[in-house]
């Protein structure tokens, strides 16, 4: 539902999302120019990369300056020499030739060239393994400082840098700060980590 929310899809029936002062609903369009949302299952055509990250851009308009740098920014330009025709590559029917992770950076890329200000990421690692997790975790972390990123998830591991955490329980706010104060308060982020980092609770 925040998510939702923060996106423009829904419209609170109290209470409003500001952004320097400003309501989002008083210029939703111009809103949602500026997100780029990245889920948990990214859609993929069976298409060259090229055209899955320039995704609804005719393909005598596609920019592949900004398709290069939106590429090394989402982690995957070791990936690309290594496909035998590069971005030229078709990935398969739903990206079928591409790994989870793979497919993850991919939609982060495709957000990146749409130059979208702010990414939300909505569990986009919660069905991978800890070694794919950490790749897009470094793609995240390459983004820093250059987009503003929502990231959603309950594998703490994946806003472990994040600048701020917020938690919630029941749909409530009951903790906010970083990785480190929220450890040392001992609260409900607390106890989850212990909880992962042992096992005892899956992501």
């Amino acid at each position: 539902t925040l998510v939702d929310l923060l996106l423009g899809l829904l419209t609170p029936e109290s209470g409003d999302i500001k952004v320097d002062g400003v309501s989002v609903y008083e210029a939703i369009a111009s809103w949602q120019q500026l997100i780029g949302y990245v889920p948990q299952m990214i859609y993929l055509t069976e298409d060259t990369l090229a055209k899955n990250v320039a995704f609804g851009v005719p393909d005598h308009l596609i920019n592949y300056q900004q398709l290069q740098q939106a590429i090394e920014l989402a982690q995957l330009a070791e990936m690309v020499e290594r496909l035998p025709q590069g971005i030229h590559t078709v990935v398969g029917e739903r990206g079928m030739r591409l790994s989870g992770g793979q497919r993850q950076r991919v939609g982060i890329a495709r957000a990146l060239y749409h130059d979208r200000q702010i990414l939300v990421l909505d569990e986009a690692t919660a069905a991978l393994d800890n070694e794919t997790e950490s790749l897009i975790s470094d793609a995240i972390q390459a983004l820093g400082g250059h987009k503003t990123l929502v990231i959603i998830a309950h594998r703490l591991s994946t806003v472990r840098e994040a600048d701020q955490i917020v938690v919630l329980d029941q749909g409530e706010i009951v903790e906010v700060g970083n990785h480190s104060n929220l450890l040392d308060r001992g609260g409900l982020y607390a106890r989850l980590n212990a909880l992962q980092e042992t096992g005892e609770l899956l992501a």
